[in-house]
């Protein structure tokens, strides 16, 4: 499919990846739709793709609430008559030790990183299949497949998210064309560290910042490959570690 005929919706657009990818697919003739709950981000975002001659829709909405998410493709496919991708990139990283008992965190995590993947797959599941193919990124993380001290339950959600990728790939790729794909990263230099309250957590991450970490637009590549490819070519899985992670 052309660039150009290409509508693709990512969610957390407001900052880090998101941000980068729009700015990315734009850039590359895509239509993108910005989703998130900070408006007046999206709306800067928005504005800079469009002052670079790019095409892009910006919509406030929270991942947690599917009603939202169906308000998303119904104000996409009005605005450009239709939506060939979803990009499922809206996450959490409130890293603490399962003994502090964090459990309002460990909840959002849940809340965001699991359903509101699936929340998404269910917005926007109907018009992919009507349109006989499509794409599905669903960013998990080097979590996915290592864990490490005070990660329990964000590994979790993000080996949920890799899993679930493969399940819908299998399912959805042969019978509807849809492809599917799971983005891997590791660290990287985003906003997903802020979320930390754990300050044990935190002085054991402080040794991190002497690595040079992968950048949103790292990833953002990634996702323009894989959305790149010809319908025959379903990208599975991406795993992206910095050069110096271990």
């Amino acid at each position: 499919m052309n660039n150009k005929e290409q509508v693709i919706v990512i969610t957390g657009a407001s900052s880090g990846i998101g941000e980068a990818t729009a700015h990315k697919l734009a850039g590359h003739g895509f239509k993108v739709v910005l989703t998130a709950r900070r408006m007046e981000k999206l709306k800067e975002i928005k504005d800079t793709i469009t002052s670079n001659g790019g095409e892009a829709l910006a919509i406030a909405a929270d991942v947690t609430k599917v009603e939202e998410l169906h308000e998303v493709v119904r104000k996409t496919k009005s605005k450009f008559g239709k939506v060939t991708g979803w990009i499922n990139n809206a996450g959490l990283m409130p890293l603490s030790f399962v003994e502090k008992l964090k459990t309002d965190e460990w909840n959002t995590m849940v809340d965001v990183n699991i359903k509101g993947v699936l929340n998404g797959i269910e917005a926007v599941l109907p018009s992919l299949i009507d349109n006989h193919g499509g794409n599905i990124i669903n960013i998990s993380s080097s979590a996915a497949h290592r864990f490490f001290p005070g990660g329990a339950v964000y590994c979790a959600t993000k080996s949920a998210v890799m899993m679930l990728s493969e399940g819908l790939r299998q399912e959805l790729a042969p019978k509807y064309g849809i492809n599917v794909t799971s983005i891997e990263p590791g660290a990287t230099s985003t906003e997903l560290m802020d979320t930390i309250t754990d300050e044990d957590i935190l002085e054991k991450l402080s040794s991190m910042k002497e690595m040079t970490m992968l950048e949103a637009e790292d990833i953002a590549e990634a996702i323009y490959y894989t959305l790149s490819q010809p319908k025959r070519v379903n990208v599975n899985n991406l795993y992206i570690l910095p050069s110096e992670q271990q």
